[in-house]
């Protein structure tokens, strides 16, 4: 009898293993504002394994979103933001290395996305990200000769270029930042919490769009079932190429 209790005791402890490891990680950012779960694509996987390594590691906490511009994004994840100061200025700061640029055709820069900051092409050609830092979109509706405006940006980089419909769409009816895209590593998007964004973006701020107060940041990693990811998240799992890294409700859960 205490063989087979021992033997049951142990398939179960093997199936909550095998439930586990079938789980999707997603991240959960912390602030004052509330809170934000994000999903990571992929589609980006050194940046995926990354953004998830340092937040299981607690590198985020206590961080803050240094820079913050509405109708456009909020920015965080500089470790020095801990303890900033004039010897040490917020933005500046990192893990201590970089990461080669992940730049897919299929992510665009749509109300939401997570993406990597990054220094600029003159000392930068590759477009490698920082370690750390990262933004999300806040940006606004485009109309037709916005949307016109980003494309012919666009084609002074790359003359063959034509926008998606269904990206002009999604400029349209959710939002964006298009004159990012092509630029920066998009690794995720914000599936709950998108209220969030909007509180923070919209907070009042200093020269060089540091909020008044800090924004505290904490991160850590949880773990979702599909279904759980589905239901509670409204989030369903596609390639990147059908519908940019998965598809949500029409109206995304605040």
């Amino acid at each position: 009898m205490k063989k087979i209790i021992m033997t049951i005791a142990l398939a179960g402890v093997l199936a909550d293993a095998d439930a586990q490891k079938n789980k999707t990680q997603i991240v959960e950012i912390s602030t004052s504002y509330g809170n934000m779960y994000v999903y990571l694509y992929d589609e980006t996987p050194k940046h995926k394994a990354n953004f998830l390594k340092l937040a299981g590691e607690g590198f985020y906490d206590s961080t803050t979103f240094h820079r913050v511009i509405s109708a456009f994004m909020i920015q965080g994840g500089d470790p020095n933001t801990k303890t900033a100061d004039k010897a040490h200025l917020a933005g500046q700061g990192g893990p201590g290395y970089t990461i080669d640029a992940e730049i897919q055709p299929g992510l665009y820069h749509r109300k939401g996305v997570l993406a990597a900051a990054r220094m600029g092409d003159a000392v930068n050609p590759a477009k490698a990200s920082s370690g750390s830092q990262f933004y999300i979109v806040q940006g606004k509706k485009l109309n037709d000769q916005e949307l016109m405006m980003a494309e012919k940006q666009r084609q002074a980089r790359n003359p063959s270029y034509k926008m998606p419909e269904e990206m002009k769409e999604a400029y349209r009816t959710i939002g964006g930042t298009p004159w990012l895209d092509g630029e920066y590593t998009i690794f995720g998007e914000v599936i709950k919490g998108l209220d969030v964004v909007d509180k923070i973006a919209t907070v009042k701020t200093r020269p060089g769009d540091k909020p008044e107060e800090d924004i505290r940041i904490t991160a850590k990693v949880i773990r979702v079932s599909k279904k759980e990811l589905e239901k509670e998240y409204g989030y369903k799992p596609a390639a990147a190429a059908d519908d940019k890294g998965g598809k949500k409700d029409k109206e995304k859960k605040k």
